[in-house]
């Protein structure tokens, strides 16, 4: 009798775990739903003009966030229920988690070459467009008086672009009361190195963050498994 105690106590305590661990995997989920959004909203005009495919990349980010946030919230429902088979399909759902999140993690930094040499270009192709396509103009606009920055290298690049292009208002340190062709008066920088540093800021930190959480699910496939063991076990111990 004390040993069938044991075993449902033993199995109680770990139905407690697996439920906060489920908690904890939600909100998890719920936090990278909304960075992926919030990197979308925020880096949306530097993302257009980086190379193809970051858009992407962020709307897979969000779908991945809803996608853990629902399964948590029916993991919890097996938890609750108690049935063993659900609860080793949840453990090994966890597990492909874990290698997704991996891979996740390590695409994003090689992603990051990839977006290093596709940027520069396709800057350039946005700035030859500038004045004719009204989506880049606004875009190169957005980031030049964002990031107090001006053309590609230098405020130079408008210059020397074929046909020579005037310097746009969006290069100027006071917007509305400024002459572009003083160059005292507008932002020299160019806006490549600013933008991959903030791009690669906000990658890095995603990556960063993909690597670390691919070991979390790792305590979910423990717990779950041992609550189904524990299950069989009760089971077994019941009808002998």
């Amino acid at each position: 009798m004390s040993k069938r105690l044991e075993t449902v106590a033993t199995m109680t305590c770990m139905k407690t775990l697996l439920m906060l661990f489920n908690f904890i995997f939600w909100a998890c989920g719920v936090i990278i739903l909304c960075v992926g959004i919030w990197m979308r909203i925020q880096l949306r005009n530097y993302v257009n003009l980086s190379a193809e495919g970051s858009g992407a990349a962020l709307l897979a980010l969000s779908s991945l966030g809803a996608v853990l946030a629902l399964a948590a919230t029916l993991a919890c429902c097996c938890t609750a229920r108690g049935h063993p088979a659900l609860l080793y399909l949840y453990g090994a759902f966890l597990a492909v988690v874990a290698l997704l999140e991996l891979g996740a993690g390590a695409s994003i930094y090689a992603y990051r070459t990839t977006l290093n040499e596709g940027f520069d270009q396709t800057l350039n192709e946005s700035m030859a467009a500038y004045g004719q396509d009204r989506s880049k103009s606004n875009h190169i606009d957005t980031m030049q008086s964002t990031l107090d920055c001006c053309g590609n290298r230098g405020y130079a690049d408008w210059l020397h672009m074929h046909p020579a292009q005037k310097i746009p208002m969006s290069c100027c340190k006071v917007p509305d009361k400024c002459d572009p062709t003083k160059f005292d008066q507008i932002y020299t920088e160019g806006c490549y190195n600013r933008v991959l540093d903030l791009l690669n800021a906000h990658i890095g930190l995603v990556a960063s963050m993909a690597i670390g959480a691919a070991f979390f699910p790792l305590v979910g496939v423990f717990l779950s498994c041992c609550l189904a063991s524990n299950i069989n076990k009760a089971e077994y111990e019941q009808v002998a």
